[in-house]
C-alpha cells in the first residue's frame, strides 16, 4: 500500500474516534534493557560456541543508558567458563532483525556516528594461532547515522561491501551475510566531530564508483601497514583528497582496519572548511590519529602503569588474565589458544587461511610469551623479553582486532581510547 491511501485511511480513523468521544495515540517503542537469565544464557551459549576469551571483561564495557526504545532483544551474556571466575567475562547482546535494522539503531542509540563495526566469526574459535588471537574478527566497518538511519562505511569500495546502490545500508553481500558483529566507540566523540566524520563518509561513498579501484584499493596484506611511526600521515591526507575530489597525484591501497584509521583521524578537518589545507604540502593539523597503532607485543602485561600500551597479539592474553584463574585451570587455557584444528580452519576464507599458514610457523614464541606473562609476578619480564623475535617482525599497525584489543586496558589508561558497546546478532 502506498504511502498516501494509507494516510488518507489513518485520517479517516482518527476523525471518526474523535467525533465518538475516543483518544488516538501512537504505540510507544518498547523500552528494553540489557537482561541476564540462566536459562537465555544457555541458549546463547550453545548458539554462539566460542572460547572464553572471544569475549570481553566487563570492565571494556562502555557506559550506556540504563534502558533503550528499541524492539530488538537486548541479552546480558555471560560466558559459562567465566563461571567463579572474577572477571565477569561475556558479551552484550542486541539480537537483531535484519529488517529495518538501521533505522532501529539510529532511533535507539545503541550504535552512533564514529562507531567501529567489527565482524566477528565465532565460528573460528579453537582453529589456530591465527584466528585465536584475531579474536574472530576478520573485517572492520565505520557506522554513521544519516537520515534517520545507521549506515556503513567499508573498503573495498564496491558492491559487495556498500550494496547495490552504494550508500552502506547494511543490505550488501557482506552484512546480509554475517551473523555477528562487534560495536566499538571511540571515545569522547563531540556532536561537531560526529557532523564532520558524516560528511567525510557521505562524500567516500558518493565517490566510491570513480576513486575506487583507480584511485584506491584494496590493500590485502593486512602485515604491510601505511602507517610508519614518527612518519608523517600522507596516506590520511591521500584519503582525504579523495574524499574532497582534489584528485591527488599517484595511487594508495588500504586495508579495512586502515581505513577506518584513516577516516577517524580526520574526525576534526571539517571538509567544508579544511579543503584548502590539504592542497598544500604538508599535513594538516587537524589530522590526530584516534588510537596509537600498536606492537605486536605491548608493555601492559608487564609494567602494569597508567600509560603502558596493549599489543596486537594479546587480545586473548588480557582476556584469560581478567579471568583470574588458578594456575592448573589457566595453563590448558593458554595451550589451547595455540592448537590448530584444520576442520575449524577450514571454515576461514581462503585468504584468511593463506595467512593463517603464513603466520603459523612465528607463533612459537609468542606461545612461550603467553605462558610466562599469564603465570605473572617475575615471570612476565622475562616473558616479554623472549618475545622480541615475533614484536620485530610485525609492524606498529591498527588490524581490525586492535581496536577490541585497545579496550581490554584498565578504563584508567592514558592509551585507551575505545569502548566496547554491544555484540549484534542477527537473527
Amino acid at each position: 500500500m502506498s504511502a498516501k491511501p494509507f494516510n488518507a485511511i489513518f485520517l479517516r480513523a482518527t476523525a471518526a474516534a474523535a467525533a465518538a468521544g475516543l483518544a488516538i495515540t501512537a504505540a510507544p517503542l518498547g523500552a528494553a534493557e540489557f537482561t541476564f537469565s540462566e536459562k537465555t544464557n544457555e541458549s546463547y551459549a550453545k548458539r554462539l560456541d566460542m572460547p572464553v576469551y572471544f569475549a570481553v571483561p566487563a570492565s571494556a564495557r562502555a557506559k550506556l543508558p540504563k534502558s533503550f526504545n528499541t524492539t530488538d532483544r537486548l541479552v546480558e551474556f555471560k560466558h559459562p567458563d567465566a563461571k567463579g571466575a572474577s572477571g565477569d567475562v561475556g558479551l552484550r547482546l542486541i539480537v537483531a532483525k535484519r529488517a529495518g535494522f538501521g533505522q532501529r539503531m539510529a532511533k535507539s542509540g545503541l550504535i552512533q556516528t564514529g562507531d567501529i563495526i567489527l565482524t566477528f566469526r565465532p565460528e573460528w574459535g579453537g582453529g589456530g594461532a591465527y584466528p585465536n588471537i584475531q579474536m574472530g574478527i576478520s573485517h572492520t566497518g565505520l557506522a554513521y547515522v544519516k537520515d534517520g538511519a545507521v549506515r556503513q562505511l567499508d573498503i573495498p569500495l564496491n558492491a559487495e561491501y556498500l550494496g547495490g546502490n552504494y550508500a552502506g545500508n547494511f543490505d550488501s553481500e557482506h552484512y546480509r551475510t554475517l551473523k555477528f558483529m562487534h560495536v566499538i566507540r571511540p571515545r569522547g566523540l563531540t556532536e561537531a566531530q560526529k557532523a564532520t566524520l558524516v560528511a567525510w563518509a557521505t562524500r567516500l561513498n558518493a565517490s566510491a564508483r570513480k576513486i575506487y579501484p583507480g584511485q584506491i584499493s584494496f590493500n590485502d596484506d593486512y602485515n604491510a601497514p601505511k602507517y610508519q611511526s614518527g612518519k608523517p600521515l600522507g596516506f590520511v591526507k591521500h584519503l582525504a583528497q579523495l574524499g574532497l575530489g582534489q584528485n591527488p597525484p599517484g595511487k594508495t591501497s588500504m586495508y579495512c582496519s586502515e581505513f577506518v584509521w584513516s577516516v577517524l583521524a580526520l574526525r576534526n578537518c571539517d571538509p567544508a572548511k579544511t579543503a584548502d589545507a590539504f592542497k598544500g604540502s604538508g599535513i594538516p593539523s587537524c589530522v590526530k590519529p584516534a588510537m596509537t597503532p600498536m606492537d605486536a607485543t605491548g608493555n601492559y602485561v608487564t609494567l602494569r602503569t597508567p600509560n603502558s600500551a596493549a599489543g596486537l597479539s594479546e587480545g586473548p592474553l588480557l582476556v584469560v588474565q581478567a579471568l583470574n584463574l588458578s594456575e592448573e585451570q589457566r595453563n590448558p587455557l593458554v595451550e589451547s589458544i595455540f592448537e590448530e584444528d584444520p576442520k575449524i580452519l577450514a571454515r576461514m576464507s581462503e585468504g584468511h587461511r593463506t595467512v593463517a599458514k603464513t603466520m603459523q610457523p612465528r607463533f612459537a614464541p609468542l606461545q612461550q610469551y603467553y605462558k610466562g606473562a599469564a603465570a605473572g609476578g617475575w615471570r612476565r619480564a622475562p616473558a616479554y623479553v623472549a618475545s622480541a623475535a615475533f614484536r620485530s617482525a610485525v609492524p606498529d599497525n591498527y588490524s581490525p582486532t586492535s581496536f577490541l584489543i585497545n579496550t581490554l586496558l584498565p578504563g584508567t589508561n592514558s592509551t585507551r581510547t575505545m569502548d566496547y558497546v554491544a555484540t549484534v546478532m542477527f537473527e
